[in-house]
């Protein structure tokens, strides 16, 4: 879950040598994680995302993202949602505020540079030069610094 809050996609192998043992609950938040949703039991899944698993494609999904008082699992959902490519802007700017409230530097800089992509996929310049300084901050490279 960790992994997926920092945009690291990819299934986790250490789960995966361990699936076969696992039980209902942890194989279906790994499938959650996964992005695996079709025909998963929401109920198995914990409180915090059984809302998530429940949204329509067509509902905003920010007001449940934010009704999550976990920040960690508010950033999960969030990454969650992106993998099924409904994750929109507002959805994105909750996950950067909530990784930037909680200092979180990896999965901040992950998801500001899902916002520096979609700015320049718009083609909004000045908007991607303002995320570039954000990053740019975040990272330490700023005017002074080494």
């Amino acid at each position: 879950a960790t992994r997926l809050a920092s945009l690291k996609l990819e299934d986790c192998p250490a789960f995966q040598a361990l699936a076969a043992d696992a039980d209902p609950r942890d194989r279906a938040y790994a499938e959650y994680l996964g992005g695996r949703w079709q025909g998963l039991e929401r109920t198995l899944l914990p409180a915090q995302h059984q809302a998530v698993l429940a949204l329509s494609a067509t509902q905003a999904e920010a007001p449940v993202l934010a009704a999550m008082d976990d920040p960690l699992a508010r950033l999960v959902a969030c990454a969650a949602l992106l993998r099924q490519t409904r994750l929109g802007p507002s959805g994105i700017e909750l996950a950067v505020q909530t990784a930037s409230s909680q200092g979180w530097r990896r999965p901040l800089l992950a998801w500001l540079g899902v916002q520096l992509q979609r700015s320049q996929q718009a083609g909004d310049l000045a908007g991607a030069a303002r995320l570039q300084r954000r990053i740019d901050l975040v990272l330490g490279k700023v005017s002074g610094n080494p």
